[in-house]
């Protein structure tokens, strides 16, 4: 069985709309930020989101107490891309890390190099030979606790970093404090001691301290441990939960409720039980700022690495999405994204301004008042359209994604949203057009029938592209 909130948090987090003469008042003070990125939960696994087999009251909750952007995207397919664009607000090809980064132990034997390989690499039976990518995200990248330190923020990472090895941990791109960020793509276990056959040492900055616990409770645990000490100060809580990426475990009893629950195109009952587990750990931190009257004091963002896995062997559906993690596709980019700060965001908005992971870090600059610095930022703020109601347009007319790796067929690519048009570049010479508008599933390929807009669309990437510095694919390696 569940374990229940205490009444009292359960009561507080439910009118935590209403407490604003008891909240810590917002005026003359920097607001604390949470952000949850969760890892790999799809653009369809919550109930605000249409699901009806997963079921997510908190998380619900806060999209119903904030804005819900309906059109939204994760800056990669994939996670430490869009994990790097979100601490620095910048695509992952101006960052320069534009796959996924191997840990050291999935690395052959040759641990940690003197640097960031720099030669290009060819796939066996690969056309073209595509950029390496690298172990680790460079420190020359100023990362959004780097901006708050200065401004008095104490900052804390939890759970999944996976942007390098030791010296480029969280404590060494700014954070004050650490729970589990390491090198790991993925946790060993869920349960403790969070070890494996291969991995016996369990988590890095997580011992073991209660076997058998779930690492999705567990990381609640430290967050709001976090917020209770520093309630008295600002500070940006990072919750990067390792769920529900792979392996798919979950609590016994849990999964047994959804194993009785009537199944919809999404039928797997651990994973439900995973989604469940994070949303009980959203509804964790949410009692806590309650608790300690922070809620109207506290910008809450919620959104995903990348869609969800959705193909053989699937653990859930991204449906009408056309596909999932990995893939150019909606069902690979598109994700849930939420922003909650009671008396800035009005309750029960929607927007459907197309919105991505660089936007994050200006978002929460403007919010705290905190300047970005010489470093180019690609995201552009929401502030003024989540104040606003989503009446304020962005002013931006284009998002893009630029992954030039072979994963599946047909190999490298990059992507251009322009307005309802969307168009993917396959770099061995394959162009395919969607009007997302029409055309959500992308079942219809326009590319033939529209040959100008495919020009007009793919020579603004190429500017893009150009701009930002990115490595593209070629036919030889130099």
């Amino acid at each position: 069985m569940k374990t229940p909130f205490p009444s009292f948090a359960l009561i507080l987090f439910a009118v935590a709309g209403l407490v604003g003469a008891a909240d810590k008042s917002s005026q003359g003070t920097r607001p604390n930020i949470v952000l949850i990125l969760v890892d790999d939960l799809g653009w369809m696994d919550l109930g605000c989101q249409g699901s009806t087999f997963y079921e997510t009251p908190n998380i619900d909750r806060l999209a119903a107490q904030g804005m819900r952007f309906t059109n939204a995207y994760a800056a990669c397919a994939v996670c430490s891309p869009t994990r790097a664009a979100v601490m620095t607000g910048r695509y992952p090809a101006r960052v320069g890390v534009t796959d996924w980064i191997r840990a050291r132990f999935q690395r052959g034997g040759i641990g940690t190099p003197a640097a960031n390989p720099t030669e290009y690499v060819r796939r066996p039976n690969g056309k073209l030979w595509c950029p390496p990518n690298p172990y680790w995200m460079e420190h020359s990248e100023l990362t959004l606790a780097e901006m708050l330190k200065p401004a008095g923020y104490r900052s804390c990472h939890i759970g999944k970093w996976h942007l390098g090895d030791d010296d480029w941990y969280p404590t060494a791109q700014g954070f004050d404090e650490n729970y589990g960020g390491c090198d790991y793509g993925q946790p060993p276990s869920y349960f403790d001691p969070y070890q494996n056959r291969r991995l016996t040492e369990g988590i890095p900055f997580l011992p073991s301290r209660k076997p058998g616990e779930y690492l999705s409770d567990r990381e609640a645990d430290e967050a709001v441990e976090f917020i209770r000490r520093n309630r008295n100060n600002p500070f940006f809580l990072y919750m990067a939960n390792y769920a529900v990426h792979t392996p798919i475990q979950a609590k016994a009893e849990v999964t047994a409720k959804y194993q009785a629950k009537t199944k919809t195109n999404q039928t797997d009952a651990k994973y439900a039980a995973m989604v469940e587990s994070v949303d009980d750990a959203v509804g964790r931190i949410m009692a806590a700022l309650a608790e300690y009257q922070l809620t109207r004091n506290t910008l809450v963002i919620f959104t995903s690495d990348n869609g969800g896995l959705d193909r053989k062997g699937r653990p859930t559906d991204n449906a009408p999405l056309r596909s999932g993690k990995g893939y150019p596709y909606e069902g690979g980019i598109r994700v849930p994204f939420i922003v909650h700060w009671p008396g800035v965001v009005q309750p029960q908005t929607l927007s459907h301004e197309p919105v991505i992971s660089v936007d994050i870090l200006p978002t929460i600059l403007q919010a705290t008042q905190v300047a970005t610095g010489s470093q180019a930022i690609d995201g552009v703020s929401l502030m003024e359209h989540v104040r606003s109601g989503g009446t304020t347009a962005l002013n931006r007319d284009a998002l893009y994604w630029h992954f030039p790796h072979y994963r599946h067929s047909p190999g490298p690519y990059s992507i251009i949203r322009s307005g309802d048009w969307k168009l993917i570049h396959y770099y061995e010479g394959i162009y395919e057009l969607y009007n997302l508008r029409e055309d959500l599933a992308e079942a219809k390929n326009l590319a033939q029938a529209l040959p100008e807009k495919v020009q007009e669309l793919d020579a603004k990437l190429t500017r893009h592209l150009k701009a930002v510095g990115a490595k593209l694919p070629r036919e030889t390696q130099y």
